[in-house]
């Protein structure tokens, strides 16, 4: 009995043996199915950059020569302010750097004073190979290379991709510097202006034709009406050597729907300034109160709209428009909101920063609080003391 109970033993040990075998060789089945091949090396992929504005149109960083965006249908001409490389060959005692005066003018060692204003960089070296042409050269070689364009800056501001500061050769349009810098943003308002400082003391100004838009001058100091009808002349102070500006405004949405007479014709150091998109806000019983954009033409009928409409318990026949005038002082207006969506009064425009209030009518709300616990039939059949 001992035999047989031993071989029954060794029996049941090899069948529990041989099932943990089935299991492992089981688990290592499934671990080679399930497990991924040999790692293969991959390609980092590179993430997309942000592609920056040209800065061919840019001002570059300082001690850096600043490219330009040259016309090619005409050479680059040297201007006042600009930096101006010229190299002589086996003269390099009068090689230098030299920057053009407000005259227009730059000292040539050896040569003296010369004319740039308005020179091609070629003509200049020809000229100047001439002069040292027989007396110090026999056959000069003279090479100049612009520098710093300092006089092709044009500026722009406001609700553009880009703002800053862009080198243009000849006289860009608006149009175009608004290309250069990027394009309109989207809360760009309607009207650009353009601040250029008048060279001459002249009293009447340049009218960008198109939808009618007058133009003025501007000044830092005060505003002056010379006489009934006559254009506003700003001056930037008393003495006469300050100087002075005009005021330039071009309707950009008109520009943008194909009227060219808008497209103002800019000169080298004009301002050019896009204020961004005015508001205006609605507040009150209407349902979906908050600010707006000022689209040009915009009325109170527009602005409830807007606003989604009034809601039950509005005082239609006291709103309320507060708005700031010229001085900074705040003004209210009345308006029967109610008469004007009926068309039975005349709609009222609405300015930059106006703030549309629609009070709350208590019968009203006494009227809705009854509807609302009792239902619109109890309250229809309730009889009038």
């Amino acid at each position: 009995m001992s035999c047989i109970e031993a071989r029954q033993g060794m029996a049941g040990d090899s069948r529990s043996r041989l099932r943990k075998d089935s299991i492992l060789w089981m688990g290592l089945a499934l671990l080679v199915v399930v497990s991924p091949g040999p790692a293969i090396a991959q390609k980092p992929q590179l993430q997309p950059q942000a592609t920056a504005a040209p800065s061919s149109t840019r001002m570059p960083d300082a001690g850096r020569p600043s490219p330009v965006l040259v016309s090619p249908e005409e050479d680059y001409r040297i201007g006042v302010g600009d930096v101006i490389d010229v190299q002589v060959e086996d003269m390099p005692e009068v090689s230098k750097s030299i920057r053009v005066t407000a005259a227009g003018t730059f000292l040539m060692p050896i040569i003296g004073r010369m004319r740039a204003q308005g020179k091609t960089p070629e003509a200049l070296s020809q000229e100047i190979a001439d002069k040292l042409r027989g007396d110090y050269l026999k056959d000069p070689k003279v090479s100049i290379v612009i520098k710093e364009y300092n006089s092709r800056s044009f500026f722009i501001q406001g609700a553009v991709r880009n703002p800053g500061v862009f080198q243009i050769e000849g006289h860009p349009s608006l149009l175009t510097l608004i290309t250069l810098a990027g394009g309109l943003a989207e809360n760009h308002g309607s009207v650009s202006f353009i601040i250029r400082r008048v060279k001459q003391q002249a009293g009447a100004m340049a009218q960008i034709k198109g939808d009618g838009e007058s133009t003025a001058a501007v000044s830092s100091a005060a505003i002056q009406s010379e006489t009934a009808g006559s254009e506003r002349a700003i001056e930037t102070g008393a003495e006469e050597d300050e100087p002075k500006y005009e005021l330039l405004k071009a309707n950009i949405s008109s520009l943008l729907r194909g009227n060219f007479g808008n497209n103002a014709l800019l000169q080298p150091g004009d301002i050019v300034n896009i204020p961004p998109l005015d508001v205006f806000y609605v507040a009150g019983e209407v349902k979906a109160p908050g600010s707006f954009s000022l689209k040009e033409g915009t009325t109170l009928r527009q602005a409830v709209s807007l606003a989604q409409g009034t809601n039950y318990n509005a005082a239609l026949d006291h709103a309320l428009i507060f708005r700031d005038d010229a001085n900074g002082n705040r003004q209210e207006i009345p308006v029967d909101i109610g008469a004007v969506m009926k068309g039975k009064k005349e709609d009222v425009p609405i300015m930059a920063n106006d703030i549309i209030i629609v009070p709350n009518s208590r019968m009203k709300s006494f009227g809705g609080a009854l509807i609302k616990a009792f239902g619109l039939t109890t309250i229809t059949r309730m009889p009038i003391p």
